[in-house]
This record gives C-alpha cells, sequence and structure tokens, in this order.
C-alpha cells in the first residue's frame, strides 16, 4: 500500500479522506524530529509540508521511494526544489488556498494600525482612558502599496478598493496593459516606497528578495507609512525595520513572518507595550476556513496524482 508521511498540522477530515486509500503516518511535529524524520522519509510514497519542514538535498537523498510532495501552503524556500525535480518528484502547492485568509489579515491590520488598537487597548487594560489624547485615522482615501502582485496581493487591492483606497502595485512580472489603468496603477518600487500610506509585502522569498525592504528602503518612506508582512520573513531586515519605526520614517508596522521563526527574543525584547505594531505567529493564512480548503487541495490531488 501507498505509504503517505504528514509531519506538520492537517485538517481531520482531510487525513479521513486520505486514510481510506492510504497508509498514513500522521505526527504533527515530527519537523522538530530530524533524525526521526529522516527515518520515516525513507520508505514513503508521499510527503505533506507545511513551512517548517525542511526538505532539503540532505533530507530527500535519504527517500527512496519518494513520488510526491504536498506543500499546505504556497511558499517553497523550505522545499529544495531544483533537487526535488531532479529526482522526478512532485512538488504541488496549494495555490490560492488560503489567499482570502492573508488578504483578510492585511486588511485587518491597516484598519486596527490606522486606528491605533494596538496602544489604545493596552493603555485601556491599564485603566487609562487615551479617548482624546492618542489619534487616529481612516482607511478611506489612503493610498496602499502592494509589493508584490500575484493572487493575494489582488485580493487585497479587491478588499481594499472598497474602503476606497487608492492601490499602487510593483510586480516585475507583469505590465499595465493587463489591468484597467483607472483602478490598478503598476509602479516601481521608489514610487510605493514615496507615495504609499501602507505597504503590504507579498513575495516569494529568494536570493533577490532578501532584505529588499531595508535601512535604505525606509529613508525613502515620506509618508510615514505602516508596514505589513504576511509573505516570509527576511524580505524585510527586522533591526532596519525597527529602527525605522524608532526615528518616525514609519508609523507602525504588522508582522507575521520573521528571518528565524519562533521569533527571537532579541527582537522582542526591543517591542515596547506602547508600539502602533502588531506581531503575529505566522498565522495569516491560517483559519479553519482555509485550512479546510489547503488540507482537502492537497488530498485530492494526492489521490488523483496516485490514481
Amino acid at each position: 500500500m501507498i505509504k503517505i508521511l504528514i509531519t506538520e498540522f492537517m485538517n481531520q477530515s482531510a487525513i479521513d479522506l486520505l486514510n481510506k486509500k492510504f497508509d498514513i503516518i500522521y505526527d504533527n511535529k515530527l519537523w522538530n524530529k530530524e533524525k526521526l524524520l529522516e527515518k520515516n522519509i525513507q520508505e514513503v510514497d508521499c510527503i505533506v509540508v507545511r513551512n517548517k519542514t525542511q526538505l532539503n538535498s540532505n533530507v530527500l537523498l535519504k527517500a527512496k521511494k519518494l513520488k510526491f510532495i504536498g506543500r499546505l501552503g504556497v511558499g517553497l524556500d523550505n522545499i529544495d526544489t531544483n533537487f526535488s525535480e531532479l529526482k522526478n518528484i512532485k512538488v504541488q502547492i496549494a495555490t490560492g488556498m488560503n489567499a482570502d485568509s492573508v488578504a483578510e489579515y492585511v486588511i485587518n491590520c491597516s484598519l486596527s494600525l490606522l486606528r491605533k488598537l494596538p496602544n489604545l487597548n493596552t493603555k485601556t487594560l491599564k485603566g487609562e482612558w487615551p479617548r482624546t489624547t492618542i489619534s487616529s485615522n481612516e482607511l478611506q482615501g489612503k493610498t496602499l502599496g502592494i509589493i508584490g502582485f500575484g493572487l493575494i496581493g489582488r485580493k487585497v487591492a479587491n478588499l481594499a478598493t472598497a474602503f476606497g483606497v487608492n492601490i499602487l502595485a510593483y510586480d516585475p512580472y507583469l505590465n499595465q496593459n493587463d489591468f484597467e489603468k483607472n483602478i490598478i496603477k503598476l509602479t516601481t518600487l521608489e514610487k510605493i516606497f514615496s507615495m504609499a500610506d501602507i505597504i503590504s509585502i507579498h513575495l516569494p522569498l529568494s536570493e533577490n528578495t532578501l532584505n529588499l525592504i531595508n535601512q535604505n528602503s525606509f529613508l525613502k518612506m515620506k509618508n510615514k507609512p505602516l508596514i505589513i508582512n504576511s509573505s516570509r520573513g527576511g524580505i524585510i531586515n527586522e533591526e532596519d525595520l525597527l529602527d525605522a519605526y524608532f526615528k518616525k520614517h514609519i508609523s507602525g508596522f504588522a508582522i507575521d513572518v520573521y528571518q528565524n521563526e519562533p521569533v527571537e527574543k532579541n527582537f522582542l525584547n526591543k517591542i515596547k507595550p506602547d508600539m502602533n505594531c502588531i506581531l503575529t505567529p505566522h498565522i495569516a493564512g491560517i483559519t479553519e476556513e482555509s485550512n479546510e480548503r489547503v488540507s482537502k487541495f492537497i488530498a485530492d490531488k494526492i489521490i488523483d496524482f496516485f490514481k
């Protein structure tokens, strides 16, 4: 019987679906058990992972029968795709299945940071009453710069336009003819830095995007924008981000992804209770609904592949 190894959390109904047809090994903590992972991967035909399981060439070399890698998400920086292609191992991502959740996260953070909700919440819990001492802003009329205009970036834009937001988008793989000119304006990174009130990042992590947003980027941000990263850690230089906040080059930030996860303490130690920031543990794309969609999508792809 075909064996499937699942190393991180997956919706139970999708596991039950796979269990009817295949021999399942499910351990949602296996990503953190390197030796056991290397042992189990030797005899399986398929492995299902999220972003924590590191499928580098050293691990994949130990897989004697592996034919299919299911990724419960869209990022591929934890999978050696070149090695997989060389060994004829199919890598399947869950394209678009968590896009709505990420887009809602971006709008949620934009609204919360504009209204200074993190700070207001902290002070109110302390018994203070900062009704007139902390000013806040509306989303309507703001300019949103979207860096990376794939499926998620476009969903963010669709939601934001309902609030009367002006959209600027940067994506080197697209051109203006792909869009209605009056609704979506493709532009340069520099113009987004100089014109946006909110900047949301939707890029994969690569050699070209590592530390893409850095000290020089923040110095070009004239409107003291909010920064939101729900894509990949490492695209924003975290030290430069904090420096930009303390020097008032930006007015707040929401970070869901980090260069090292869980977040390192030397970063957390610099976060103060009165800062206008939101830190979340890589959950922008994870809701009950998206987890069900992502899991079923990958389960269906596995079933189709092994027919």
